[in-house]
């Protein structure tokens, strides 16, 4: 038998939320299977399971935080695994299954705390296929005092008492007495309190009368969809506020803009230009063969007039080192994208951007931005990042002044393309006013070493090679 122990998937992070598991107990998993899918504080990350053999328990319910160095499975040889009950509930004659770690059972810390257990176990119906919910339990169960561990006998019979001699089919509907009875895994208890729901009132419509997700969400109206999304949730109908816990991704974003911002005196410059050969050259690359498997945008002609521009002012690509006292220089570009996804700011680099050719780097960007999307950036790809790009103008957004990312000494702000009136400047001098494709770049930097004279130079290179991105950017 072997537990398996939660561990830091990168840069020291103390804990994670259990998201999802993607085991039961029963199930035969092998070394390397995805097990569960863990909340850090940067990313979603899937947990490989580290043992081959028979999911024995789950020892944390999802939708809670824990400790790194917590167990949250355990793994055996399948010797004697009980069948695997309704997801989210234990069987209460089976303490180890009940989602505590060693020697901290949900039910019962010691052999004189199962005894109530045993004998509530033994008040159920064999054939009622009935099973006290997990948070139920951990309710009464956590006030530690003797006298609880009779209240969970208590429990246990209100709920056989209530519950059908046979077991409701999946389309059945079984009204619960109480909130604190009804049958319900932590997560949907948690979207049941964001979403003003009463669980004494919700019909339940899961097996032995679980009340499932769809269920509270039903009862709410609909009104659960940004929830389920990842989204923060609208108010439910009646109130006029709702509140959404700080948390993850998010609260990891909030200490580090605060950090950069309070810690780096911000610059910030910006330069409108005129990029209507960028649009005319990204319709020349996307039409070439060899670019036709990957995306191409103005955002990869910008990224590769940065990756030059770093070149020849190397500062914009150094950081301030206080605790050293030290100016660290970097001899290459670890290409930082920030991307908005439902949990929060991310910024994903791509390692050695400034050593790729203009098909790597589309095709880097193209696997970069998918996996953002979909919230799967791994903490590792977010680490040793040393200059970012923000892109505003997908949201049409002219322009902003954004935060330097911490570790970096700046950050380019790229706004939305419009058709302007511009004046344009012949080979012979003379001007005409024409309606041309007009961005606005601007840059952020840190002012203790990054001089004014330097941030200019540099976005000033950019937006040069933006005007003219075929004499500028060669394959």
């Amino acid at each position: 038998m072997s537990e398996y122990l939660l561990p830091d998937v990168g840069e020291g992070l103390i804990e994670a939320e259990i998201v999802t598991w993607k085991v039961k107990v029963g199930d035969e998993v092998k070394i390397n299977d995805i097990v569960v899918e863990i909340e850090t504080a940067k990313s979603l990350v899937e947990l490989p399971s580290p043992y081959a053999g028979v999911v024995e328990a789950l020892l944390v319910p999802e939708g809670e935080t824990v400790a790194v160095g917590t167990p949250i499975i355990r793994i055996g040889d399948g010797v004697g695994v009980p069948a695997p009950d309704a997801p989210g509930e234990i069987d209460l004659s089976n303490p180890a299954a009940s989602g505590g770690g060693e020697g901290e059972s949900l039910v019962g810390r010691n052999k004189a705390d199962r005894a109530p257990v045993r004998r509530a176990r033994r008040t159920l119906p064999e054939a009622a296929g009935v099973h006290v919910a997990k948070a139920d339990v951990q309710d009464v169960y956590n006030a530690g005092a003797p006298p609880q561990h009779e209240r969970v006998m208590e429990l246990v019979e209100a709920v056989v008492v209530d519950a059908p001699v046979e077991a409701p089919g999946p389309s059945a509907v079984v009204p619960v007495a109480t909130a604190e009875h009804a049958l319900a895994k932590p997560p949907v208890r948690k979207l049941a309190r964001d979403l003003g729901v009463d669980l004494a009132t919700c019909p339940a419509s899961g097996p032995g009368g679980v009340i499932t997700r769809a269920d509270v969400e039903a009862a709410a109206g609909g009104a659960a969809a940004g929830v389920t999304s990842g989204a923060i949730a609208p108010a439910a109908p009646g109130e006029r506020e709702w509140r959404e816990p700080i948390k993850g991704v998010r609260k990891m974003m909030g200490q580090a803009m605060v950090a950069s911002a309070f810690t780096a005196p911000h610059v910030t410059e910006w330069i409108a230009v005129d990029v209507t050969r960028t649009t005319e050259f990204v319709a020349r690359v996307r039409a070439r063969r060899e670019f036709a498997d990957v995306k191409v945008t103005p955002l990869l002609i910008l990224a590769a007039a940065c990756m030059r521009a770093l070149r020849r002012t190397p500062v914009v690509n150094s950081v301030w080192n206080e605790a050293d006292q030290e100016i660290v220089f970097k001899r290459y570009v670890n290409l930082g994208i920030a991307a908005a996804t439902p949990r929060g700011l991310v910024v994903p680099n791509i390692k050695d951007a400034d050593s790729l050719s203009l098909l790597e780097l589309a095709g880097a960007l193209g696997d970069l931005t998918a996996v953002a999307r979909e919230g799967r950036t791994q903490p590792a790809d977010m680490a040793g990042g040393t200059f970012t790009i923000t892109n505003v103008g997908v949201f049409g957004v002219d322009g902003g002044t954004p935060i330097i990312n911490p570790g970096e000494s700046a950050i380019l702000c790229f706004g939305a393309t419009k058709r302007q009136p511009w004046v344009v400047t012949g080979p012979d001098g003379s001007e005409s006013l024409e309606i041309r494709d007009v961005c606005t770049l601007t840059l952020s930097f840190d002012h203790r070493h990054v001089d004014g004279e330097s941030g200019s130079r540099f976005l000033a290179d950019v937006a040069a090679m933006m005007e003219d991105p075929a004499a500028a950017l060669l394959f």
